[in-house]
């Protein structure tokens, strides 16, 4: 047994990255080669180097490079080394903008579970998949979700709870412009003592369609 594959340096393979390799749908070469550079960032690009660690041929590395210089995920910017001779050095700009909108579409969805899980608490019950649907339009329609959880609050106040009668509360503070629980304040100190308002048909599955 050759004792010295044990003394190699480890390559990391950071969990972190596997929604990129999948959102890219990138090959064992392409990943392996991303792994790599973020093991060493800010090294210079060494075909020979990276040949010793990958296992890659010389055209395997340069045909993942190219791939993945393709797909927006790495770059290559220019630097000089102690001997002030030339080099290209790997930039990960780009793969840690797309970490970060990765992180960002899981808080969204986070939340946007979360939300739901809100209603069920309010409701008392477990929301069906048409209400499911209908909390799912409005998000998708651009209601923030504190607009959406102040409707909620707001029906309750009122002893409803329907998903029609918090559409057409939406629906009427969307005609208002109101973006935020703190456009809706005024109205809220003004109707305070007037009457639950009457239902009404209102087709939210036509109008997202408009």
């Amino acid at each position: 047994m050759n004792k010295t594959w044990f003394k190699e340096k480890y390559l990391v393979f950071p969990t972190f990255l596997i929604p990129i390799f999948k959102k890219y749908n990138m090959t064992m070469d392409e990943s392996l080669l991303l792994s790599y550079f973020w093991n060493n960032q800010e090294e210079e690009f060494d075909i020979q180097k990276i040949h010793q660690v990958l296992k890659l041929t010389e055209e395997e590395v340069l045909n993942a490079f190219n791939s993945l210089i393709k797909k927006q995920i790495v770059t290559v910017t220019t630097g000089k080394d102690t001997s002030n001779k030339r080099m290209e050095i790997i930039d990960l700009d780009l793969l840690y903008q797309e970490m970060e909108i990765d992180l960002e579409e899981q808080e969204q969805e986070k939340n946007h579970t979360e939300i739901y899980s809100v209603f069920e608490r309010e409701f008392a019950r477990t929301i069906s998949p048409m209400e499911y649907e209908i909390i799912n339009a409005w998000l998708e329609k651009g209601f923030s979700e504190e607009l959406i959880l102040g409707a909620l609050k707001e029906a309750i106040y009122n002893g409803v709870t329907s998903l029609r009668y918090i559409d057409k509360i939406l629906y009427e503070w969307q005609k208002k412009g109101y973006k935020s629980m703190k456009d809706v304040q005024p109205l809220r100190t003004e109707t305070k003592n007037q009457k639950v308002p009457d239902l009404v048909e209102w087709d939210w599955l036509e109008e997202n369609e408009k």
